[in-house]
């Protein structure tokens, strides 16, 4: 049997594709998605620094110092310019990343860091951070008989989806682990509250697009967005009706399209466009 937690993913062919998942999360959270984009692309998905089945957190704990560390695993994996695609705390790493040049595209799902400082928007999604841990703990030796039913399943995605059927029972039981098993949380949770968040739009040259689920019960549309649509008003931006937090999970047909969507555009050269499904601003 594989371990349960694994540094990072790799498959399919084609230019390449780093995925990045957000915080208490693992590589695996794209696993719905990935069939469809290794299809058009070689896939690269790790597991960040102080999660499950990823490094060690690098002193000081920093949002550079996590972006280092994906540069680290793109260098070693020989891939140089990627499209990045990245969820809360990744969609905020793909950013950065890009404003390093190193995106050709940047997919951001609810990114971290859109909030206005002060608006309490980031201590609320801490608490939600910590207090999930607490409970995943609580449920881990139990994690298979709760996935195992619909309910169990309900509320172990309620935070980060609306719909939760078609996810399959193990990646449930996985989702309720690796958040028990993120031994980093509070040193990430510590370097939250010192970042600023901020992002230098004017350097990312690439294509952006954005995607936010109006039902996002952490990251709550359109006030947490507010800071990246100021700074990235040229960006397309998708709105998902009936959708929480996790889009990948959540609709995760209607958010490969969009990620395809704007990677197919990059390699015809033209402007992004294509594969929005229907919700789109």
């Amino acid at each position: 049997m594989p371990p349960q937690f694994t540094p990072l993913h790799r498959g399919g062919a084609g230019p390449p594709l780093v995925c990045l998942h957000g915080v208490t999360d693992t590589w695996r959270t794209w696993e719905l998605v990935l069939p469809a984009l290794e299809r058009h692309h070689e896939v690269l998905a790790p597991t960040l620094p102080g999660h499950a089945g990823g490094p060690a957190l690098r002193d000081p704990v920093t949002a550079d110092a996590l972006a280092d560390a994906v540069e680290d695993v793109m260098d070693a994996s020989g891939v140089g310019e990627a499209h990045l695609v990245g969820n809360s705390l990744g969609g905020h790493l793909a950013l950065r990343l890009a404003a390093r040049g190193r995106a050709r595209s940047v997919v951001a799902l609810a990114p971290a860091g859109g909030w206005r400082p002060g608006d309490g928007t980031l201590d609320r999604v801490l608490a939600h951070n910590l207090a999930a841990r607490d409970g995943a703990r609580l449920a881990a030796p139990h994690a298979d008989r709760i996935a195992a039913t619909d309910e169990g399943r309900r509320q172990a995605t309620a935070l980060i989806t609306r719909r939760y059927r078609h996810i399959p029972a193990p990646l449930v039981a996985h989702q309720i682990l690796g958040v028990a098993a993120c031994a980093g949380l509070p040193e990430l949770v510590a370097a939250a509250r010192r970042e600023d968040w901020g992002v230098d739009a004017a350097a990312v040259r690439c294509p952006v697009r954005f995607v936010w689920g109006l039902g996002d019960a952490l990251l709550h549309w359109p006030g947490a967005a507010a800071r990246l649509r100021e700074a990235f008003g040229h960006a397309d931006w998708v709105e998902l009706d009936d959708v929480g937090h996790c889009p990948q999970l959540d609709v995760p047909r209607e958010t490969a399209e969009l990620i395809l969507g704007l990677t197919a555009a990059g390699r015809r050269g033209g402007p992004p466009g294509g594969g929005a499904p229907a919700g789109r601003s």
